[in-house]
């Protein structure tokens, strides 16, 4: 469907990888930016990561910051290794950090809690183990 953030998140790997598609980084990144703006945390972190290889090491910052405030932990480890090599202050991580467990905070509901221990429960019954 047109404007799907997931359906762009595939069609940018479609693109990126040549699968099924001509290869076209153009077209990949266009679609991975439709997928992060309609709120696709891995195609955020993707954008970040590109960013980050590319040496602009702000906007990369700028992506990892969304996804962490969407409640995404692997954008809160590559926030603390941009914080490692000097490219973002202590004081900012912090401030996502706090930002990122609000996030997390405000996904938690008894009802979430239940749905994921029936989720656990339902696994070890069946002999697999999450």
């Amino acid at each position: 469907e047109l404007g799907d953030s997931q359906s762009h998140y595939q069609l940018s790997v479609m693109y990126h990888g040549g699968h099924g598609v001509e290869m076209d980084e153009k077209k990949g990144i266009h679609h991975l930016e439709e997928a992060a703006i309609g709120g696709d945390i891995v195609a955020r972190v993707n954008l970040g990561v590109l960013e980050q290889g590319n040496g602009r090491f702000e906007r990369a910052e700028k992506h990892f910051t969304i996804a962490a405030n969407l409640g995404c932990e692997d954008a809160i480890n590559k926030l603390r290794h941009l914080q490692l090599r000097g490219f973002m202050s202590y004081e900012d991580l912090d401030t996502v950090i706090h930002s990122h467990q609000a996030a997390l905070d405000a996904m938690k509901s008894p009802q979430r809690e239940a749905g994921e221990a029936n989720l656990r429960r339902a696994a070890r019954e069946r002999g697999y183990d999450l």
